[in-house]
């Protein structure tokens, strides 16, 4: 696998990819695990299950929701540790539904179903496969909910999604340009990384469709199922800059590697389609809880398919093998109304894993994780409420995860081998307004 390959592949691959999937979308719902499918969420369940806007009080409900994701993630290398330095990120969730009739509801949902970053610094071990990454993806969601019977809807909207991401990476590393330079009895030494590339590239917009159904078996008991459909990202023409460490590396590497600058490339990959199945229970008045199931249609994303767009650069094109695994995520979560201006919540999420100890890349670590959460909302007048949540992300670890890559200079394929941990703390705070 060429060099150029690999670099488009880490650019794409951030687009979609277990570690950057947002589950912060409601400060309510952070709250109590995420937990929305078999729940009546009022404009919030545009984004769990568009059904339960059906059962919306009220003519006007609108929400919104900011999170911050305060993430660390480790890796140690032959013995020697390595931390990320990032910003946080900030993905947010805003909902507006309105009242047509009784028994039918429209909305419109504006939320960041993708959006993280990570920041390993410019010289670590793995800077051949990472240094940073930075990836924003948005949906606009409108939205129709119509309740067919007392007790059972229906409902369907349509994601209109599109997203951008920024990488840089390093494209060789200090020991193949040392060798290099030995075999040529030269006196100069890197320590650093002698060059390195930034990848940009926006995906197009592509649309999918998110249904859904909701029923009240009981008063107490509630059953609801979505589907997200499987998207197509493209990005139509991603661009690439190089960078030196400094003149002397110009000098050695720019007749190898200043090629890359004109390397413009089109790319597209699955976004997974997602299963929810979801049951609510209400053995009290002020008590409610609610478990959820997701399965994450990962298996589909088989390769990454490359194409640059100079013909210079055809014979570069590559079909790259992924074979993620379906995945699954577990929301459990209890909402207690202490008083009628004060709701106190808790919850946990299990997410599992789609990528083999083979697959294992540093600008996205994935792991299985384990996700407790505490949340409350206060009532200063009755149809306005303050929302908060905090959700802690606790990765389990995984040791020995490798990735291969191509070493431009030598030639040949290389295995990058580490141990990873992940953690990360995100509060949230809301607002809810209905009248």
């Amino acid at each position: 696998m060429t060099a150029i390959a690999l670099l488009a592949a880490g650019a794409v691959q951030s687009v979609k990819a277990e570690g950057y999937q947002v589950n912060t979308l409601s400060s309510k719902q952070n709250g109590m695990g995420h937990t929305g499918t078999a729940l009546k969420l009022g404009s919030e369940s545009m984004i769990f299950n568009p059904a339960g806007l059906a059962f919306m009080d009220g003519t006007i409900d609108f929400s919104g929701s900011f999170t911050s994701i305060f993430a660390t993630a480790d890796a140690t290398v032959s013995g020697k540790k390595y931390t990320t330095s990032n910003d946080p990120s900030t993905p947010i969730a805003v909902n507006l539904g309105m009242n047509v009739y009784d028994n039918f509801k429209v909305g419109v949902s504006f939320y960041t179903p993708y959006g993280s970053g990570i920041n390993w610094g410019e010289n670590w071990a793995g800077a051949v496969l990472n240094q940073s990454v930075s990836l924003k993806a948005f949906t606009l969601q409108p939205t129709l909910s119509w309740r067919i019977l007392p007790n059972l809807s229906v409902g369907a909207g349509a994601m209109i999604t599109w997203g951008n991401v920024d990488l840089s990476k390093g494209l060789v590393t200090p020991q193949s340009v040392n060798a290099m330079l030995e075999s040529m009895q030269m006196p100069l030494r890197f320590e650093d990384t002698p060059a390195s590339i930034n990848l940009n590239g926006k995906a197009a917009v592509t649309v999918g469709i998110n249904v859904g159904a909701m029923w009240d078996i009981t008063p107490e008991v509630t059953i609801g199922a979505s589907f997200r459909s499987k998207m197509n990202m493209k990005v139509k023409c991603g661009d690439a800059a190089v960078s030196y460490a400094n003149e002397a590396a110009q000098t050695l590497l720019q007749s190898q590697l200043n090629i890359l600058n004109q390397a413009n490339f089109t790319a597209s990959m699955p976004c997974a389609a997602v299963y929810n199945i979801g049951v609510s229970y209400r053995p009290i008045k002020k008590l409610v809880l609610a478990f959820d199931a997701q399965l994450t249609g990962w298996k589909a994303y088989e390769s990454l398919d490359i194409e640059f767009l100079s013909e210079q650069l055809t014979p570069y094109n590559q079909h790259l093998i992924k074979n993620y695994s379906n995945s699954w995520t577990f929301h459990l979560g209890g909402q207690y109304s202490l008083t009628e201006r004060f709701d106190l919540r808790a919850g946990m999420m299990i997410d599992t894993t789609p990528v083999s100890k083979q697959h294992y890349n540093p600008e996205t670590p994935g792991m299985t994780k384990i996700e407790p959460s505490v949340g409350f909302s206060f009532y200063p007048v009755k149809n306005f409420s303050i929302d908060a949540s905090l959700l802690y992300v606790a990765g389990l670890g995984v040791d020995n995860a490798s990735c291969s890559y191509a070493d431009l200079l030598a030639g040949k394929e290389n295995t990058f081998t580490a141990d990873y941990k992940v953690h990360a703390w995100t509060p949230s705070i809301g607002m809810t307004l209905r009248f």
